[in-house]
């Protein structure tokens, strides 16, 4: 057996070598982490201000809004790629999203939806494919809710819903595919034209009626705002921004004070094509209630939004033959504005 070699001794004047200096040189090589943390402050930037990327082309702007807190997946990714190549830099970078995200969302899912409103309320899109209407007036009665907006009614699927809803829902108006039912007395029912240039005439998707609440008048809207599709070119959202100023302008004009909007938006609250609507209503406070797709919800683009009053809290009730889930909202009807 060969006697293992002992080092050379450093020459007079020059300290030795530390066996763990490699360990730290790898740790402290100038230069590493410095992509990991660029990629860090670019996610924190576009949590903080999405609207850096502009909405053309393709509407990137909107696609990224709609899909934003989906960008906190970012982090783990980061962090994995900064531990792996022990570099600080990014590994510290990486908390700077956290942070964002944390303001952004954090109270989102973290906040209760405890029932502090006193009137409830459900939003759902019922699909033109549902199977089971019956089934899915059932699930809407057991809700607890006083208010219940519908989307996508059928012909056929109509007077089911009547049916199955009158008990508990005894006034109810209709307009087009979208549908407004209320345990409280209900007036001045009309259409709100909110369709968008080049559809033809007969496409009806909005509703306005007053409903006559212990608390006092309540202007009730339901809106069923047009499709998005994505594609090679990248989201098409025209129609929908759209429709979505048409109705903001209606709702701006609106006697009465205190207002809520429940409907299929087909898109989420950060989605700047929402931003007319926002301008004149308020989002809930707290929950998160992704409703879309029912399989695997990845947003929330069922709203229900408000004016002079609160939304205290919003959730998601279980699957039913469509592909939205409903959506329960609690209002507080004598509070204005949102937390």
């Amino acid at each position: 057996m060969q006697p293992a070699e002992t080092p050379a001794p450093a020459p007079p004047g020059v300290p030795a070598a530390h066996p763990s200096a490699p360990a730290r040189r790898r740790w402290c090589r100038p230069g590493r982490g410095k992509t990991g943390a660029v990629l860090a402050a670019v996610a924190a930037a576009l949590l903080a201000v999405p609207r850096l990327v502009p909405n053309t082309p393709g509407r990137l702007g909107s696609l990224l809004e709609t899909l934003l807190p989906w960008l906190g997946l970012a982090v783990p990714v980061l962090l994995c790629a900064g531990l792996l190549r022990r570099a600080p830099v990014a590994v510290m970078a990486a908390l700077l999203p956290v942070l964002v995200w944390g303001i952004r969302f954090g109270g989102l899912f973290l906040t209760g939806t405890e029932d502090s409103g006193g009137l409830v309320v459900v939003q759902h899109n019922v699909s033109d494919e549902n199977a089971d209407p019956a089934g899915t007036a059932a699930a809407l009665n057991r809700s607890g809710a006083r208010i219940v907006a519908l989307e996508e009614l059928t012909g056929q699927a109509l007077p089911v819903y009547a049916r199955a809803l009158a008990p508990r829902f005894p006034y109810h108006g209709a307009s087009g595919t979208v549908g407004l039912w209320s345990a409280y007395p209900l007036t001045d029912v009309r259409p709100v034209d909110i369709r968008p240039h080049g559809i033809a005439e007969g496409w009806n998707r909005g509703l306005r009626a007053t409903a006559h609440t212990p608390d006092g008048d309540l202007a009730v809207y339901v809106a069923h705002l047009p499709s998005i599709r994505l594609g090679a070119t990248g989201l098409r959202s025209g129609p929908r921004d759209e429709s979505a100023a048409l109705l903001a302008a209606v709702i701006r004009d609106e006697p009465l004070e205190r207002l809520l909007l429940l409907g299929d938006l087909n898109s989420t609250v950060d989605d700047r094509g929402l931003g007319p609507l926002r301008a004149h209503l308020d989002a809930p406070g707290s929950g998160v209630a992704f409703s879309w797709p029912a399989s695997f919800p990845v947003a929330r683009i069922d709203q229900v939004l408000a004016r002079s009053v609160r939304v205290t809290g919003i959730r998601t009730l279980p699957a039913t033959g469509s592909d939205h889930l409903p959506v329960v909202a609690y209002v507080d009807l004598g509070a204005a504005g949102a937390e």
